[in-house]
Order: C-alpha cells, then structure tokens, then sequence
C-alpha cells in the first residue's frame, strides 16, 4: 500500500526534496497534505503537481491567493497557525516529516504524536527543545521518530541489527562549515555573504548559519541524546570536510560502524520514509575514485563557543536547552539582518543562558514561557548592541 506523507514545511529546502523523492517513487508515496508559512506561490504549484488532500498557508493574509489558485481542484486550503497545528491530526496520514525550521515545529509534532502519526523528524528544535517530553511522548504512544537529518540517520542505520549490543561511543561528523580551521581574527570580520557559502550542503540560511556557527552541530549533540539514549560523554563531534561519512558507531567490544554518501537529503529522507526496508533509486552513488583521502579532526570550541555552549546545556539540562534555542533564533535573525557580527551571536546565547532563570524540570507550558522570555532578552541584548 502506498504511504500517504504530510509535510509540515513543503516549500522549504527539506521539503522540497522529499516531494522529489514522492515523485520519484509514485508507486510508494503520495503527497496527503503541505503547508508552508509565507512561499504560496511554491504552495500552489507543488499542490496543482502532487494533488494532496490539503494544504495549509501559516500567513492568513495569502489565505485567498491560495484558495482562489486552487479552486479549481478538489483540494482543502485552511490558513493560520493552528492549522498547521491540527492538520497534522488527518486521519489518513500515514506519516508526517516535520520540516518546518525552529522552535514553530514543537506544537504540530506534539499534536501528529497524540494522534499516533509515525514522525520523520527532520526539525532538530524540537527536540532540542522538549527532548525528554518528545520521547516520552513517543513511548506513551507507540509512535516511531524517524530522524532525517543525515548524522541521525546514519546512527539509526548503524545501528539497525543491534538491538543488543550496547554503544559505547558515537561520533558525529561534522564539514566544519565555510569557516573550518579559521582563526578568531579572520572570524572577527566574516560577512553573512560568506557564511551562506556553504561547501557542501544546499540548505535555508537560518540552517546554514547554524552550520557556520557550529551550534547546528550541537544540536544535534542534543537531538542524539535522546534519540539513541545516550550520555553526553558518548557523543563527540568529529570534523569531515568531505561530508561523505555521515556519521560512526563504536560499539562496546571496540568495533565500529560507520554510514557513507554522497551529501544528498533525499537518501535519508527516503530512508525515513520506507524503514525499515530501502528501496531503488537513482541518487548519484559515492565513487571513491573521487576521494584520494578523507580528513578529520576535532572543533575549536574556544573559537566556535556556540558548540561548547550546547554541551553546556546538555549537561545541565532543563529548560537550559530551550533558552539556547530561542536565543539562537533570535541571534542568526539579527547577523542576517546586519545587525550583529558573526562572533556576536555567541555572547547573545551565552548571556541569556546566564539570565534566564534555570528551570530543573519544566513542563510544556514552561518551554512556551522560556521560550518567550528568552527571546524578549536576546531582543533586547541585540538592539543595546
């Protein structure tokens, strides 16, 4: 039977790419419902292709150019944020990739949780954010998380088969970004042109920056462990420019294993998609005549702090991680829009780490509250800058 996939962000980098493996595979998948925030023009024309159910635009204000553009077909066009939220309940979803950027995909992920939806989770926020109630979640509900992300993925593809065997260390790589081995001089005077240039990876700028910045890297030191319930002493970052490896295992009797390919989303989208079976396609293949070598290190954290900081959260835990998060959102909105420079972003996310009161074990409503109020301080930090 074909899976019928809703996506919870279609018009952004992630779910643009998961429409083209839908369409690559139309004997599998079928597109059950899309939304998007402010991009209807991309909204209509992926409806008028995939023909879903529904779909949802967040702005209202572009609610009747949506609706008028697809009056003609028989589908469902609902606007607002408490759309996305419950769109995410249809009934005949088989799964949700939950694509949406930011701390805005924890309500509708929580809401395709109750509602027993199988998650393809390809928003690292969220789980950064409410990890522990994320999976808790999960569990209450037999609902399976799917992570998207190609370090995640390679992980769950690792260890797939060894459902007995204990892990004693992962190792997530890392390309390091457009910046790797710069020193904090030539850091200093980076423009946000050039911190959009990554090497390897075609993604949205908030994305990108955080790849720049490394703390994209620490969030999914965040995201790993919960997912593989894990430590933070098993969990190091390991720096591979040539993104090939995506990610290693080492298990308990010394051995390890690790995922390669070629830098392509649409792998470990499909991967999520079909687990725990792989189906055919016409990806490019890694060829190693392409790779004489393959090179690794370990990150500066003194000159990425926001890696370092992330591991600071870790280990305190709490709402600590949500006020990084937020104060992260906030940060990369002002480098992008000029208004800080780029090592700026580490104090704005170090100073509300150290301002917002510590929350030991929060509730929902209190990631809601720290979230709000986080963002408040990073404001206000920024416009004194």
């Amino acid at each position: 039977m074909k899976k019928k996939i809703g996506i919870l962000g279609s018009t952004g980098s992630i779910g643009t790419q998961a429409l083209e493996v839908i369409k690559q595979h139309p004997e599998y998948f079928t597109a059950e419902f899309l939304t998007a925030q402010n991009n209807a023009d991309l909204l209509i024309k992926q409806a008028i292709e995939f023909k879903p159910n529904t779909v949802v635009i967040g702005n209202k204000k572009l609610y009747s150019k949506v609706n008028d553009a697809l009056k003609s077909y028989e589908i469902k066009v609902f606007a607002g944020e408490e759309s996305i939220e419950q769109i995410v309940e249809i009934s005949s979803t088989d799964i949700v990739l939950v694509s949406i950027v930011g701390y805005a995909a924890l309500k509708p992920t929580i809401n395709a949780i109750k509602a027993k939806k199988q998650i393809a989770l390809a928003n690292k926020e969220t789980l950064v954010v409410a990890g522990e109630t994320i999976m808790k979640l999960s569990q209450e509900n037999n609902v399976s998380i799917y992570p998207v992300d190609s370090e995640h993925s390679a992980i769950f593809q690792c260890i797939n088969g060894e459902f007995f065997n204990k892990i004693e260390k992962i190792y997530l790589t890392a390309s390091g970004g457009p910046f790797i081995g710069k020193d904090i001089n030539y850091l200093k005077t980076v423009t946000k042109e050039q911190a959009l240039n990554h090497p390897n990876w075609k993604m949205g700028k908030k994305i990108t920056i955080d790849s720049a910045t490394l703390i994209n890297k620490g969030f999914e030191v965040i995201e790993a462990k919960w997912l593989f319930d894990l430590i933070p002493e098993q969990i190091e970052v390991l720096m591979h420019p040539q993104s090939v490896i995506h990610s290693i295992v080492q298990f308990e009797d010394g051995s390890m294993k690790a995922q390669l390919g070629v830098p392509d989303m649409k792998i470990p989208i499909q991967y999520a998609f079909t687990y725990p079976y792989r189906i055919k396609s016409d990806y490019k293949r890694l060829d190693f005549h392409n790779y004489a070598k393959f090179d690794f290190g370990f990150p500066n954290t003194k000159n990425f702090r926001n890696l370092a900081l992330a591991y600071e959260a870790l280990e305190k835990g709490g709402n600590l991680p949500c006020v990084l998060n937020a104060a992260n959102e906030i940060a990369v909105s002002a480098f992008l829009n000029d208004k800080i420079e780029f090592l700026q972003m580490s104090d704005v996310l170090e100073l509300c780490m150290q301002k917002i009161d510590f929350i030991k074990t929060p509730t929902i409503e209190d990631y809601f509250i720290t979230d709000i109020e986080t963002r408040k301080t990073a404001n206000s930090l920024i416009n004194k800058k």
